[in-house]
């Protein structure tokens, strides 16, 4: 005979918020790939870029306001909006903390050497700004 499972269980569950930035993150690792062509990883740097302030807009955004109101009730994955909010917040600080790292340390100085210059509002001249 043959067991019923317990399709209740949270650990059987992935958190539709952290499931959606592991989606980013790939998108985060195609930019990381040094075997795409630059303007590529820029480009794929724009996107993650993108879509993190839309996933920030929306989906933190109510989560902010359920836990501002109060709301404790668990997703299926067994998790409250303060504790999704806290565990979006560590892969967040990871994800931007390697993008920022392949941009600095990576992107700009190849962009540099291929004669495009990025350079930041101080450093225009008056006729640029």
């Amino acid at each position: 005979m043959a067991r019923k499972k317990n399709l209740r269980k949270s650990e059987l569950f992935i958190n539709r918020e952290t499931s959606w930035l592991e989606f980013n993150r790939r998108v985060l690792f195609e930019a990381l790939d040094k075997r795409n062509p630059l303007l590529e990883r820029v480009k794929f740097l724009a996107i993650f870029s993108s879509n993190l302030d839309e996933f920030f807009m929306k989906r933190v955004g109510g989560l902010k306001r359920q836990s501002s109101a109060g709301v404790t009730r668990r997703t299926i994955d067994g998790l409250t909006p303060h504790q999704q909010l806290s565990l979006i917040r560590q892969l967040v600080i990871e994800m931007v903390t390697q993008q920022r790292q392949c941009l600095m340390e990576e992107i700009f100085p190849a962009l540099r050497q291929e004669g495009i210059t990025v350079l930041s509002y101080a450093e225009l001249t008056k006729q640029q700004k």
